[in-house]
């Protein structure tokens, strides 16, 4: 039997170009790597949640939604979360990991434009078919 969903949160893959290659914006807490997301607000849109989330965890707002607004869902896991990703591309290189008011101090310890490969050997497995579905979309 499966357990039913307690909570929802929405994210962004943030992609970028580099040296011709895609980079992707991956977040570190503690020992765990994600891309940016979050809790969806009671009558908030898991969109409008990501693009919040996303500019609260990382300061960007140059955000293209240029292969529509296509999301993928993860399976259940902790806490009988699932989390819904959009992809997104952006110009912007600058990071910023702002204090988070809630915990007094930023939400995540470090965060990396990786390669694809990188991306694929530290994210949690339960993000690999995130990744896939995103790079699929990817031009070469």
């Amino acid at each position: 039997m499966q357990r039913p969903v307690k909570h929802r949160s929405a994210g962004i893959v943030v992609v970028r170009r580099e040296g011709g290659e895609w980079k992707v914006l991956i977040l570190r807490a503690w020992r765990s790597w994600d891309f940016p997301k979050g809790l969806i607000e009671p009558g908030e849109k898991p969109l409008a949640a990501a693009q919040r989330e996303t500019r609260e965890e990382t300061g960007l707002t140059d955000l293209d939604f240029r292969w529509g607004h296509d999301s993928i869902d993860t399976e259940l896991y902790t806490d009988a979360k699932i989390a819904t990703y959009f992809l997104a591309v952006t110009g912007q290189t600058d990071i910023e990991l702002p204090v988070s008011p809630e915990l007094g101090h930023p939400e995540h310890n470090e965060y990396r434009w990786a390669s694809l490969d990188e991306a694929r050997r530290l994210l949690p497995r339960r993000l690999i078919p995130v990744l896939d579905w995103a790079v699929k979309r990817l031009p070469v």
